[in-house]
């Protein structure tokens, strides 16, 4: 009955401690489409149209043309991004890419998912999509990982014939993320996320006229501190275990009391 009543315990303590772990690791929720979604992309990194991670862009343009989002993306997420290109009914054979690059400008390798695929003649649209690695809180200056921040999402044509430049097209985008939690946490943070204008932000603290942000683009929740992950959790549910499992050898060891063979002390 102890060792029942100490498993028991073990049991119920692993349960009320797993719940918020559980429910970190399940997927971010996603902004509602609510009728203001963007419905134009910029043309460069500097006039990239802003969406939040749930909405759906749309944007017309012509082929040949480079189309540039924007959007936010957290320590601890893992982001998608997917892309469908509505072609005209006349077209030749053609090869649209979908890439993606972070605060720095750097471009992200995507960790699984067709960047770059092949219309062929007739085709009357094509998918894209980009699974990007987890983004990290902290990375070294000489590495490539996803750090907090902005991120940009760049469609075009890199193969179509001449007689097809120029033709009208429908470009729909849209960026979720999933919560990785713990399992991609690392110690450090940055100072701050990498944004457009925050450097200009932070040197002109003391004269608010001179100070530039060229993103308001954020989480719903706010940007995250980097330090707090469920790899606590899981690691006061380690040492709660460890405990238990310690007191429950000592009670099967230590017996019912003094063996009957040895004679009472006088």
């Amino acid at each position: 009955m102890r060792i029942t009543r100490v498993l028991g315990a073990a049991l119920l303590a692993l349960g009320l401690a797993a719940g918020p772990a559980a429910a970190d690791s399940s997927p971010s929720p996603s902004a509602t489409d609510d009728g203001k979604a963007p419905t134009q992309a910029g043309t460069s990194f500097r006039t990239a149209t802003e969406i939040e991670q749930g909405q759906q862009a749309t944007a017309s343009a012509s082929t040949g043309d480079y189309l540039y989002w924007s959007f936010p993306a957290d320590a601890g997420q893992r982001p998608t991004v997917k892309a469908t290109v509505k072609l005209p009914e006349t077209h030749g054979a053609q090869t649209w890419q979908i890439d993606v690059y972070d605060g720095l400008r750097r471009r992200q390798s995507c960790q699984y998912g067709a960047a770059t695929r092949a219309a062929a003649q007739g085709t009357s649209s094509v998918e894209l999509a980009c699974v990007l690695r987890t983004v990290r809180a902290w990375s070294e200056a000489w590495a490539n990982d996803p750090l907090p921040g902005t991120y940009y999402a760049r469609l075009t044509v890199v193969n179509l014939g001449a007689s097809d430049l120029g033709q009208p097209v429908s470009a729909e985008v849209r960026v979720d993320s999933k919560d990785i939690g713990g399992a991609a946490a690392v110690d450090g943070s940055l100072a701050e996320p990498l944004v457009p204008g925050v450097a200009v932000k932070s040197q002109a603290k003391e004269d608010d006229s001179k100070a530039a942000v060229l993103s308001s683009l954020e989480p719903d929740d706010g940007w995250s501190s980097g330090w707090w992950s469920d790899r606590w959790v899981w690691t006061a549910v380690g040492g709660l275990l460890a405990a238990l499992a310690g007191i429950g050898g000592y009670a099967l060891t230590r017996g019912s009391g003094r063996p009957s063979r040895v004679p009472p002390s006088v």
